[in-house]
């Protein structure tokens, strides 16, 4: 059930690219208080609305915590220490140690009376034997045990997900996970080490069509797949999940794979450029393949991510262009 539309809502790590759509998302349905919350500066969120209570807080702090928290009624806690697979296979311990704003965020929103907390978990929980497996299977939530997650980054998700199980056993905070997967859109980080694959790649080949380059690097040999998943149907999942009856946790993301290669084959169609792909096997590709099975938000919700690859690109490399441009003074 969703709060009134007059209910404080508190989004933690709204100033990241999720975050932002979600805290857009918010106020598109109508709701009159919320409360985004990040530690980077006004000016380096990635959306940020003058109608909101924006506060800039370090939430590994509790009394930041118990601030942000008050008086809410909802709380979504997406906040966290990462970026792409560079940043996490480099960055295990500051991974981790978002494990202090997910614990100190689950006591304030109890001790606030929050009714519901939703946390975004990730696809890194799963055990990495089953997501580098080459059958084909299809990961379902069940697979995160035995647990093996991906290292630092993983440990952490799994562990949190495991805090919020017991809040609700024991405190009866109503909280729901969910975990989605390869999010890519515009409004994204698209330069620096926390980039994501598909923003990177579309500011490589801009690169090289603006800046002279004649080649990308790939990390690997291209053929790790992932299930990208569309931002407008992650925040759409992730409203589904917050207010439905399912206490466990459930995949967000897209049925099917497509590998980093068929990504860039795609970026390339839409700028209209080829490029020559130079391979870097000692580079951070993370698991093989993840295919996420997505029966668990169907079947309970009657919907699933559907946005494909080929067309949610077209949006992404668009914004991305815009942002290249603006900053480099391209047409």
């Amino acid at each position: 059930m969703s709060p009134a539309k007059d209910g404080l809502i508190v989004v933690a790590g709204a100033g990241g690219f999720i975050g932002g759509h979600l805290v857009a998302s918010l106020r598109r349905q109508g709701f009159t208080r919320i409360r985004p919350v990040d530690i980077k500066p006004f000016d380096q969120w990635h959306q940020c609305y003058d109608d909101a209570e924006n506060l800039q807080l370090d939430l590994r702090e509790r009394d930041n915590c118990v601030w942000a928290c008050h008086d809410a009624v909802e709380v979504y806690n997406l906040a966290a220490d990462m970026g792409g697979m560079n940043f996490i296979a480099h960055n295990k311990t500051l991974c981790m140690l978002s494990v202090l704003i997910n614990t100190h965020m689950l006591m304030a929103a109890r001790d606030a009376g929050a009714y519901r907390y939703f946390y975004a978990s990730s696809s890194c929980v799963y055990n990495t034997d089953r997501e580098n497996c080459r059958d084909g299977h299809a990961i379902v939530e069940s697979d995160a045990y035995p647990a093996m997650p991906q290292d630092g980054y993983g440990w952490e998700k799994l562990f949190s997900e495991r805090m919020c199980r017991h809040f609700r056993e024991d405190f009866g905070l109503e909280t729901r996970v969910g975990r989605p997967h390869s999010v890519y859109g515009p409004h994204c980080t698209w330069e620096g080490p926390r980039t994501m694959a598909p923003a990177a790649f579309c500011r490589q080949i801009l690169e090289a069509k603006y800046g002279g380059r004649s080649a990308i690097e790939i990390w690997g040999d291209g053929e790790q797949a992932r299930s990208f998943t569309w931002i407008g149907d992650c925040v759409h999942g992730i409203d589904l999940v917050a207010h439905g009856d399912c206490p466990d946790p459930l995949n967000i993301g897209i049925s099917g794979v497509a590998t980093v290669n068929e990504l860039v084959t795609i970026i390339e169609r839409i700028a209209g450029i080829r490029v020559t792909r130079r391979y870097d096997p000692q580079g951070p590709v993370g698991v093989r393949g993840c295919n996420l099975d997505n029966a668990g938000i169907r079947d309970r919700f009657g919907w699933e991510p559907s946005t494909q690859l080929c067309d949610g690109m077209v949006e992404t490399y668009r914004w991305v262009h815009d942002a290249y441009a603006k900053k480099h003074g391209v047409l």
